[in-house]
C-alpha cells in the first residue's frame, strides 16, 4: 500500500511540474507574440509609450521589430532614429552610434539627415562630459578629447549641410563650448607639467593652445603658463615677450597683476 501511495504521490508531483511547465511556456508564447498581428504604427504608439514614461530599454525591442515590421518606409527610418535616441538614453552610447551610422549610410537621402547629425554629435557631446562630471565637478577640458572632436565634427557637418535647419542654433553653441574646451584641455595639460616642473613641455601645451585656437579664454592662461615657464628656464627674453602679449592681449588680466596665482573658476559653468 505504502509504494502504492508512492506511486500516486509520484505522479501527481510529475503531472503538476508538467502543468506548470505548459503554463510557463503558455506565458512566453503570449509575450513573445503578443506584438505579432499588431499594426506598424501601433508598435510605434506602444514604444512612443515607452520612451514618454522613461522605459527606454523596453522600447529598444519595440523599435526593432518596426524597423522590421515597417521596412522600406519613413516609419522603418523613424524607428532607426528613435532607437538611437533611446540606447543614448539607456546610456549605451555606443550602440546609439553604431546606429546613427547605420542610418546615415542607408538612408543618405533622408529628410531627417540633419537630426541624425545632430543627434550623433550630442551622444558624443554627453559622451565626453559623463554622466558623473557635475558631481565631480570635472569638465570638458579635464577628460579626453576624442569624443569632443568627433562631436565637433557632427556638428560642422551639420552646420556647413543644413544651415537653416532648426538644429543648427543649438549645434553652433556646442560647437563653441567644444572649440574653448579643447583649447582648455592644452592648458589643464600645460598646468600640469608646470606644476611638475617639466617646463619646456608645459610651454609647448601651451603654445598648441594659442595657435591651434584662437579668441578663446583659455588663451590669457596659456600666455601666463609660457611666461612663467620661460622665466623657470631662465629664458627672460621670451618671458617677457609672453608677458607683452598677455598684457597687450589681455590688459585687465589678473595674471597681470599677480591676483591670480592658478586656475580661475571653471568658465564653462554655464551649461
Amino acid at each position: 500500500m505504502f509504494r502504492a501511495k508512492l506511486s500516486a504521490v509520484s505522479l501527481l508531483a510529475s503531472a503538476l511540474v508538467s502543468a506548470f511547465a505548459l503554463t510557463l511556456a503558455g506565458c512566453s508564447s503570449i509575450n513573445e507574440d503578443r506584438d505579432a498581428n499588431a499594426s506598424p504604427n501601433k508598435i510605434y504608439a506602444d514604444a512612443r509609450d515607452e520612451m514618454n514614461s522613461g522605459s527606454y530599454d523596453k522600447a529598444i525591442p519595440l523599435l526593432e521589430k518596426l524597423e522590421g515590421r515597417a521596412a522600406g518606409t519613413p516609419l522603418a527610418q523613424q524607428a532607426q532614429l528613435e532607437k538611437a535616441y533611446a540606447q543614448y538614453k539607456s546610456s549605451d552610447q555606443a550602440s546609439a552610434l553604431s546606429t546613427i551610422d547605420r542610418f546615415l549610410k542607408q538612408h543618405p537621402a533622408s529628410p531627417a539627415i540633419d537630426y541624425a547629425l545632430y543627434l550623433k554629435g550630442i551622444v558624443n557631446f554627453n559622451d565626453n562630459l559623463g554622466p558623473l562630471s557635475f558631481v565631480a565637478r570635472q569638465d570638458l577640458s579635464e577628460r579626453d578629447q576624442k569624443a569632443a572632436k568627433e562631436s565637433f565634427e557632427s556638428f560642422k557637418d551639420l552646420v556647413t549641410r543644413y544651415p537653416d535647419s532648426k538644429y543648427t542654433p543649438d549645434a553652433r553653441a556646442r560647437m563653441n563650448y567644444i572649440v574653448n574646451s579643447l583649447a582648455a584641455y592644452e592648458v589643464h595639460v600645460a598646468r600640469y607639467y608646470y606644476t611638475r616642473g617639466a617646463y619646456v613641455a608645459a610651454i609647448n601645451r601651451a603654445q598648441s593652445a594659442i595657435t591651434d585656437y584662437q579668441s578663446v579664454p583659455a588663451i590669457e592662461e596659456a600666455l601666463y603658463i609660457m611666461s612663467r615657464s620661460y622665466e623657470k628656464l631662465g629664458m627672460a627674453k621670451l618671458a617677457d615677450d609672453s608677458r607683452r602679449v598677455l598684457a597687450k592681449s589681455y590688459p585687465n588680466s589678473p595674471y597681470l597683476t599677480g591676483a591670480a596665482k592658478g586656475p580661475q573658476e571653471p568658465w564653462w559653468k554655464f551649461w
